[in-house]
Protein backbone atom coordinates (compact mmCIF):
# COMPACT_ATOMS: atom_id res chain seq x y z
CA UNK A 1 0.00 0.00 0.00
CA UNK A 2 1.41 3.50 -1.06
CA UNK A 3 1.94 5.89 1.88
CA UNK A 4 2.55 9.52 2.08
CA UNK A 5 3.05 11.58 5.29
CA UNK A 6 0.10 13.68 6.82
CA UNK A 7 -0.09 15.95 9.70
CA UNK A 8 -2.63 13.39 11.26
CA UNK A 9 0.00 10.94 10.86
CA UNK A 10 2.77 13.29 12.41
CA UNK A 11 0.75 14.09 15.07
CA UNK A 12 0.17 10.22 15.66
CA UNK A 13 3.22 9.99 15.72
CA UNK A 14 4.43 12.70 18.16
CA UNK A 15 1.39 11.24 21.11
CA UNK A 16 3.42 7.83 20.80
CA UNK A 17 6.82 9.36 21.35
CA UNK A 18 4.89 11.05 24.46
CA UNK A 19 3.52 7.25 25.34
CA UNK A 20 7.64 6.44 25.41
CA UNK A 21 8.49 8.92 27.34
CA UNK A 22 10.54 11.38 25.55
CA UNK A 23 11.18 14.81 26.22
CA UNK A 24 9.72 18.05 25.45
CA UNK A 25 12.28 19.58 23.69
CA UNK A 26 12.81 16.03 21.84
CA UNK A 27 9.32 15.57 20.71
CA UNK A 28 9.05 19.51 19.87
CA UNK A 29 12.20 18.69 17.62
CA UNK A 30 10.59 16.03 15.77
CA UNK A 31 8.13 17.72 14.87
CA UNK A 32 10.01 20.06 13.57
CA UNK A 33 11.77 17.69 11.80
CA UNK A 34 9.46 16.00 10.10
CA UNK A 35 7.04 18.62 8.89
CA UNK A 36 10.53 20.00 6.89
CA UNK A 37 10.72 16.78 5.45
CA UNK A 38 6.80 16.64 4.85
CA UNK A 39 7.60 20.25 2.56
CA UNK A 40 10.04 18.43 0.96
CA UNK A 41 8.15 15.55 -0.01
CA UNK A 42 4.73 16.91 -0.77
CA UNK A 43 2.91 14.29 -1.97
CA UNK A 44 4.93 12.42 -2.86
CA UNK A 45 4.69 8.31 -2.04
CA UNK A 46 7.20 7.52 1.47
CA UNK A 47 9.77 5.37 -0.51
CA UNK A 48 13.62 4.74 0.26
CA UNK A 49 14.04 6.57 -3.37
CA UNK A 50 12.61 9.71 -1.80
CA UNK A 51 14.88 9.68 1.47
CA UNK A 52 17.89 9.32 -0.22
CA UNK A 53 16.56 12.29 -2.36
CA UNK A 54 16.12 14.41 0.97
CA UNK A 55 19.31 12.92 2.03
CA UNK A 56 21.03 14.46 -0.91
CA UNK A 57 18.83 17.94 -0.15
CA UNK A 58 20.23 17.80 3.51
CA UNK A 59 23.72 17.69 3.02
CA UNK A 60 23.66 20.79 0.42
CA UNK A 61 21.95 22.66 3.27
CA UNK A 62 22.33 21.68 6.25
CA UNK A 63 25.85 20.77 8.95
CA UNK A 64 25.96 17.19 8.68
CA UNK A 65 25.17 16.77 12.61
CA UNK A 66 22.05 18.90 11.94
CA UNK A 67 21.39 16.74 8.66
CA UNK A 68 22.05 13.38 11.18
CA UNK A 69 19.33 14.66 14.02
CA UNK A 70 17.18 15.73 11.25
CA UNK A 71 17.24 12.47 9.29
CA UNK A 72 16.84 10.16 12.82
CA UNK A 73 13.21 11.82 12.81
CA UNK A 74 12.87 10.47 9.70
CA UNK A 75 13.95 7.21 10.19
CA UNK A 76 11.70 7.02 13.45
CA UNK A 77 8.35 7.71 12.18
CA UNK A 78 9.14 5.67 9.18
CA UNK A 79 9.82 2.26 11.55
CA UNK A 80 6.84 3.50 13.32
CA UNK A 81 4.46 3.57 10.53
CA UNK A 82 6.35 -0.21 9.35
CA UNK A 83 8.18 1.34 6.88
CA UNK A 84 11.50 0.26 8.25
CA UNK A 85 12.82 -1.07 4.96
CA UNK A 86 12.76 3.13 3.42
CA UNK A 87 15.01 3.95 6.50
CA UNK A 88 18.71 5.80 5.32
CA UNK A 89 21.91 5.92 7.26
CA UNK A 90 22.99 8.57 8.38
CA UNK A 91 26.38 10.84 7.31
CA UNK A 92 29.94 9.28 8.92
CA UNK A 93 31.08 11.72 11.58
CA UNK A 94 34.83 11.62 12.19
CA UNK A 95 34.81 12.19 16.16
CA UNK A 96 36.94 15.42 17.11
CA UNK A 97 40.01 15.51 19.67
CA UNK A 98 38.63 18.92 20.88
CA UNK A 99 36.07 21.47 20.76
CA UNK A 100 36.99 24.80 18.96
CA UNK A 101 37.83 27.46 21.29
CA UNK A 102 34.89 30.30 20.21
CA UNK A 103 32.20 27.97 21.03
CA UNK A 104 33.40 27.78 24.60
CA UNK A 105 31.71 29.54 27.20
CA UNK A 106 33.97 30.40 30.26
CA UNK A 107 34.12 30.79 33.53
CA UNK A 108 34.72 34.27 33.55
CA UNK A 109 32.55 34.76 30.71
CA UNK A 110 29.97 33.31 32.55
CA UNK A 111 30.49 35.39 35.60
CA UNK A 112 30.15 38.61 33.36
CA UNK A 113 26.87 37.38 32.16
CA UNK A 114 25.51 36.70 35.75
CA UNK A 115 27.04 40.08 37.21
CA UNK A 116 25.27 42.14 34.05
CA UNK A 117 21.68 39.93 34.68
CA UNK A 118 21.79 41.33 38.26
CA UNK A 119 23.02 44.78 37.43
CA UNK A 120 19.49 44.98 35.49
CA UNK A 121 17.67 43.95 38.34
CA UNK A 122 17.20 40.51 36.17
CA UNK A 123 17.24 38.93 39.57
CA UNK A 124 14.90 35.48 37.99
CA UNK A 125 17.36 35.52 34.91
CA UNK A 126 20.61 35.93 37.19
CA UNK A 127 19.03 32.91 39.44
CA UNK A 128 18.62 30.50 36.57
CA UNK A 129 21.99 31.00 35.37
CA UNK A 130 23.32 30.26 38.38
CA UNK A 131 21.07 27.40 39.17
CA UNK A 132 21.78 25.60 35.38
CA UNK A 133 24.93 26.44 35.83
CA UNK A 134 25.56 25.14 39.81
CA UNK A 135 23.61 21.86 39.55
CA UNK A 136 24.09 21.11 35.63
CA UNK A 137 20.42 20.66 34.84
CA UNK A 138 19.24 20.71 31.55
CA UNK A 139 16.65 24.38 30.94
CA UNK A 140 13.59 22.22 30.09
CA UNK A 141 14.53 20.72 34.24
CA UNK A 142 14.06 24.27 35.70
CA UNK A 143 10.69 23.66 36.17
CA UNK A 144 11.62 20.82 39.30
CA UNK A 145 13.50 23.82 40.97
CA UNK A 146 10.76 24.69 43.93
CA UNK A 147 10.38 26.47 47.27
CA UNK A 148 10.44 22.85 48.54
CA UNK A 149 13.23 21.81 47.01
CA UNK A 150 15.39 24.80 47.99
CA UNK A 151 14.15 23.68 51.84
CA UNK A 152 15.41 20.19 51.62
CA UNK A 153 19.00 21.07 48.91
CA UNK A 154 18.25 18.12 46.91
CA UNK A 155 15.83 17.46 43.59
CA UNK A 156 14.60 14.88 41.98
CA UNK A 157 14.70 15.21 38.34
CA UNK A 158 12.97 13.13 35.80
CA UNK A 159 14.06 13.36 32.15
CA UNK A 160 14.02 11.33 29.35
CA UNK A 161 12.96 8.46 31.16
CA UNK A 162 15.56 8.61 33.93
CA UNK A 163 15.42 9.99 37.65
CA UNK A 164 18.42 11.43 39.67
CA UNK A 165 18.91 13.21 42.43
CA UNK A 166 20.27 16.60 41.83
CA UNK A 167 22.02 18.40 44.97
CA UNK A 168 21.92 22.29 45.54
CA UNK A 169 24.63 24.03 46.58
CA UNK A 170 24.33 25.78 50.45
CA UNK A 171 24.56 29.65 48.86
CA UNK A 172 22.48 28.43 46.07
CA UNK A 173 19.97 26.95 48.42
CA UNK A 174 19.93 30.09 50.46
CA UNK A 175 19.48 32.44 47.22
CA UNK A 176 16.59 30.96 46.11
CA UNK A 177 14.68 30.76 49.16
CA UNK A 178 15.53 34.02 49.29
CA UNK A 179 13.91 34.87 45.90
CA UNK A 180 11.07 32.76 47.11
CA UNK A 181 10.30 34.95 49.96
CA UNK A 182 10.97 38.38 47.89
CA UNK A 183 8.33 37.02 45.51
CA UNK A 184 5.62 35.63 47.95
CA UNK A 185 6.04 32.08 46.31
CA UNK A 186 5.26 29.57 49.11
CA UNK A 187 5.25 26.50 47.09
CA UNK A 188 6.13 24.86 44.00
CA UNK A 189 8.02 25.76 40.80
CA UNK A 190 10.29 29.25 41.70
CA UNK A 191 11.21 30.28 37.68
CA UNK A 192 7.32 31.75 36.90
CA UNK A 193 6.23 33.54 33.93
CA UNK A 194 4.32 36.25 34.26
CA UNK A 195 0.81 34.01 33.92
CA UNK A 196 2.32 31.99 36.91
CA UNK A 197 3.82 28.93 34.34
CA UNK A 198 6.96 27.67 34.30
CA UNK A 199 9.07 29.64 32.75
CA UNK A 200 9.61 28.18 29.00
CA UNK A 201 12.96 27.11 27.66
CA UNK A 202 12.74 29.82 24.69
CA UNK A 203 12.47 32.50 27.72
CA UNK A 204 15.62 31.50 29.08
CA UNK A 205 16.87 31.54 25.39
CA UNK A 206 15.56 35.05 24.63
CA UNK A 207 16.48 36.47 27.95
CA UNK A 208 20.33 35.16 27.81
CA UNK A 209 20.83 36.38 24.20
CA UNK A 210 19.55 39.65 25.70
CA UNK A 211 22.64 39.61 28.04
CA UNK A 212 25.28 39.23 25.47
CA UNK A 213 26.16 43.00 23.92
CA UNK A 214 26.00 44.31 27.85
CA UNK A 215 28.35 41.66 28.93
CA UNK A 216 30.77 41.34 26.29
CA UNK A 217 30.06 38.24 25.65
CA UNK A 218 29.87 36.39 21.74
CA UNK A 219 26.29 35.65 21.11
CA UNK A 220 27.44 32.26 19.38
CA UNK A 221 28.21 31.47 22.92
CA UNK A 222 25.43 32.24 24.87
CA UNK A 223 22.72 29.19 25.15
CA UNK A 224 21.34 27.55 28.02
CA UNK A 225 23.58 24.03 27.12
CA UNK A 226 26.70 25.64 27.14
CA UNK A 227 26.22 26.48 31.21
CA UNK A 228 25.51 22.78 31.29
CA UNK A 229 28.96 21.86 29.86
CA UNK A 230 30.79 25.02 31.83
CA UNK A 231 29.39 22.92 34.76
CA UNK A 232 30.95 19.45 33.42
CA UNK A 233 34.19 20.86 32.72
CA UNK A 234 34.50 22.38 36.10
CA UNK A 235 33.38 19.17 38.28
CA UNK A 236 35.57 17.29 35.66
CA UNK A 237 38.93 19.39 36.45
CA UNK A 238 38.07 18.92 39.92
CA UNK A 239 37.15 14.92 39.99
CA UNK A 240 38.11 13.25 37.11
CA UNK A 241 35.17 11.23 37.75
CA UNK A 242 33.67 10.46 33.81
CA UNK A 243 31.33 7.94 35.35
CA UNK A 244 30.18 10.03 38.32
CA UNK A 245 29.56 13.10 35.80
CA UNK A 246 27.40 10.81 33.33
CA UNK A 247 25.62 10.28 36.06
CA UNK A 248 25.35 13.97 37.68
CA UNK A 249 24.39 15.01 34.07
CA UNK A 250 21.58 12.11 33.90
CA UNK A 251 23.79 10.56 30.27
CA UNK A 252 22.79 6.82 29.55
CA UNK A 253 26.38 6.96 27.69
CA UNK A 254 29.56 8.16 28.59
CA UNK A 255 30.05 8.36 25.05
CA UNK A 256 28.08 11.30 25.64
CA UNK A 257 29.85 12.98 28.69
CA UNK A 258 33.17 13.09 26.47
CA UNK A 259 31.64 15.68 24.41
CA UNK A 260 30.83 17.88 27.74
CA UNK A 261 34.73 17.56 28.82
CA UNK A 262 36.40 17.61 25.14
CA UNK A 263 38.91 20.50 25.55
CA UNK A 264 39.43 23.30 23.37
CA UNK A 265 42.27 23.42 20.47
CA UNK A 266 44.05 26.28 22.67
CA UNK A 267 44.26 23.62 25.46
CA UNK A 268 45.55 20.66 23.02
CA UNK A 269 48.56 22.91 21.67
CA UNK A 270 49.59 23.46 25.38
CA UNK A 271 49.46 20.10 25.92
CA UNK A 272 51.82 18.77 22.96
CA UNK A 273 53.84 21.62 23.75
CA UNK A 274 54.29 20.21 27.59
CA UNK A 275 55.62 16.91 26.41
CA UNK A 276 58.51 18.51 24.68
CA UNK A 277 59.32 15.47 22.35
CA UNK A 278 60.65 18.16 19.88
CA UNK A 279 64.61 18.48 20.57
Amino acid sequence: METRLSEGQIRTYLEHLKLEEKSGATIEKYARDLRCFTAFAGKRVLEKSLIMEYKDWLREHYAVTSANSMLAAVNGFLRFAGLAGSCVRQFKIQRETFRPGEKELTKQEYMRLVNTARNQKSLRLSLILQTICATGIRVSELKYITVEAARQGQVQVSCKGKNRTVFLPPKLRNMLRQYAREKGITEGVLFLSRTGRPVSRHTVWREMKELCERAGVEQGKVFPHNLRRLFARTFYGIEKDIAKLADLLGHSSIDTTRIYIMSTGAEHRRKVERMQLVL
